[in-house]
């Protein structure tokens, strides 16, 4: 996801708390006491554009319910993994008590011991029945869950509809649609980038692996594999690139590109269809007015129909082990379900992670918001759940391999191939 990963996912996130906890008194019904405690949380900046104030409002909820002081800092997404792994290395005095935690994180956070393990904290609330399956799914390990979910992303397909108006086109269902409609944005609206193949954007490229029928990689009797340079994987690899290699539709300026300056373009008016997270229209609305109105989205067209696979990422709140452990997970509560866990949802455009609280956005049928949820719900997908991947994702296999193909260093299949090589080595380490 962001990670944004959502990786992200996604952006989701992970919140743990064991039931022998810290040593609070009471439990699960708010009646754990805070009196005089302080409790340190993590947040990542770039959800939402203004979070202080919500933040700010829980504060003052936590600490009228429970006696407590909460404390938030707030980290950037391009630093805050390695920060967590050295906080986590310097043991429970350097960990925060609670932590908004991506999805692709979880699995090597929970690996080196540093998240609680939240299972049956989850089971005692009566949430678990609740959670977003895939949402779940991703901070769970071995059968254990690492923190509820909090919120969740999934990137589609935007695009000016205003533009698709003028000359008669509808959001595509196929691949053939999906090419044939950018050729024509070419051709008409030659100032715009009809649809930009970013060499940055490891999630603009992953919905066109899981469409073929290829995947990042396979867990082989607990062994983790590389699937990137499968007969299913080239394929889906090689549409995606040849939108910018053959049929020039994303100029070379975009090899490079990450999904931020994508949005940047977008948000100037310089790009017609793009795939995007379904955080982004609100976002791109606030920062450019004038494009109210303009927008339309649709889920990422599948080969010959339906829908090909996009990432499902976002946070956990997720508590680190340390003393405050039973008070951590009342504030993981308060924050990701009810009133407040709405109230984030509206403000960011995100999904909740509950089905109740996602029933309550779809019933709404905004039409900047039901393509991505039925993305979501009915396409969504996770990378591999292993710590190893992390490194892949940080090492940057999968980008590299685009720009290597993107820039004519190597065919698909050899980048692909080389990309296999490299993910295999990880995995084994």
């Amino acid at each position: 996801m962001r990670k944004h990963v959502i990786g992200a996912f996604v952006v989701t996130m992970a919140l743990g708390l064991s039931a022998c906890g810290s040593g609070d008194s009471g439990g699960d019904g708010g009646e754990t006491s805070g009196k005089g405690k302080t409790l340190t949380v993590w947040i990542m900046e770039g959800t939402n554009p203004d979070p202080k104030p919500f933040f700010n409002e829980v504060a003052a909820a936590f600490k009228k319910k429970t006696g407590a002081t909460v404390k938030v800092e707030y980290q950037q997404w391009a630093t805050a993994q390695k920060k967590f792994t050295t906080a986590i290395e310097g043991g429970p005095s350097q960990v925060p008590d609670v932590a908004e935690v991506g999805t692709t994180w979880i699995p090597q956070f929970a690996e080196t011991g540093g998240l609680v393990d939240v299972t049956d904290k989850v089971k005692e609330s009566g949430l678990g029945d609740d959670l977003v399956e895939g949402l779940a799914d991703a901070g769970t390990l071995d059968g254990k869950q690492y923190g509820m979910p909090w919120y969740a992303g999934v990137r589609g397909l935007l695009y000016r509809k205003d533009i698709f108006e003028k000359h008669n086109l509808k959001a595509p269902t196929t691949w053939k649609e999906l090419r044939d409609t950018a050729l024509v944005l070419k051709e008409k609206e030659p100032e715009m980038i009809s649809f930009p193949v970013a060499g940055g954007a490891e999630m603009f490229a992953t919905p066109f692996v899981w469409g073929a029928g290829g995947e990042l990689a396979v867990d082989e009797g607990g062994k983790w594999k590389s699937g990137i340079n499968s007969p299913e994987s080239v394929k889906g690899i090689t549409y995606y690139t040849d939108l910018a290699k053959k049929d020039k539709l994303s100029p070379a300026k975009v090899t490079t590109w990450t999904e931020k300056e994508v949005a940047t373009d977008f948000q100037k008016g310089k790009i017609a269809m793009t795939l995007s997270g379904n955080w982004t229209p609100k976002a791109f609305v606030q920062a450019a007015p004038d494009l109210e109105g303009k927008l339309a989205a649709a889920p990422i067209p599948g080969e010959t129909g339906g829908m090909s696979k996009s990432f499902l990422g976002g946070s956990y709140l997720s508590t680190f082990k340390g003393e405050n452990q039973d008070l951590a997970w009342e504030y993981v509560k308060l924050v990701t379900t009810g009133e407040f866990a709405t109230k984030w949802a509206e403000q960011t455009n995100y999904f909740p992670g509950q089905n109740s609280l996602l029933k309550e956005v779809q019933a709404k049928a905004d039409p900047l918001v039901a393509p991505f949820a039925k993305q979501m719900t009915e396409a969504g997908a996770t990378v591999p759940k292993t710590p190893a991947y992390g490194q892949i994702q940080a090492t940057q296999v999968v980008t590299k391999m685009i720009q290597s193909i993107l820039t004519d260093k190597q065919t698909v299949q050899e980048a692909a191939d080389q990309a296999a090589k490299e993910m295999d080595k990880i995995f084994a380490s």
